[in-house]
């Protein structure tokens, strides 16, 4: 299932990252503050549990998360996307996959892959633009391979034919996007889009 973030705070921070005339430092900024609410959506669903403790005037049975976070940024770009969940989650640790894109054939070479134990645990993978959607199922396929079973995909921007691919290779995963946009170009870039994430990111 696809869920589309709906803020009017994502949007007004989406226009800006689409605008070609924001530099890096705002485009970071930008970017963390996107992804602060994608992580809060893409948890909603999150286990709890009871917890019994004490405040200043009585005990009291709240409710905590009842199972760790694992974050998976495809890198390199993805890594723009998990500082997010480092800052608001209080049990949360990191895998990489690395997953290289050829600018000719648009497929997906991995290069790199460190994973922490995933049983009991949500997965959560992230990369900002969700473009053919090649690497976001095969990161979705190692994941599971290695264990996964509470998985979701998180993405910034969105084309209807990286949707589609993945749902049609991973039909249990929920996908979260702040933007779901028009198309992929004859290049496999998304339009309007906002260009190549990890260049705008990282000023290169």
């Amino acid at each position: 299932m696809l869920h589309v973030l709906q803020h009017p705070l994502a949007a007004h921070i989406i226009t800006h990252l689409r605008d070609e005339t924001t530099k890096p430092a705002t485009f970071r900024t930008l970017a963390y503050q996107v992804g602060l609410l994608l992580a809060v959506e893409a948890t909603r669903d999150l286990a709890t549990k009871d917890k019994v403790i004490r405040t200043p005037l009585e005990p009291h049975t709240g409710r905590v998360l009842a199972k760790p976070l694992v974050v998976v940024p495809i890198l390199r770009a993805g890594l723009g996307m998990v500082q997010p969940f480092l800052d608001i989650f209080p049990d949360v640790s990191v895998g990489y996959i690395g997953l290289e894109r050829d600018h000719e054939t648009a497929v997906a070479r991995s290069y790199y892959c460190k994973l922490p134990p995933l049983a009991g645990t949500r997965v959560v993978v992230v990369d900002p633009m969700l473009a053919t959607g090649g690497s976001a199922a095969q990161a979705l396929t190692v994941v599971k391979q290695a264990g996964a079973k509470d998985l979701v995909f998180v993405s910034i921007v969105a084309s209807p034919e990286g949707v589609a691919a993945v749902q049609a290779k991973h039909p249990d995963v929920p996908l979260y996007t702040a933007a779901h946009d028009r198309e992929l170009n004859t290049k496999k870039y998304i339009l309007p889009g906002l260009g190549d994430f990890g260049d705008r990111l990282y000023g290169t």
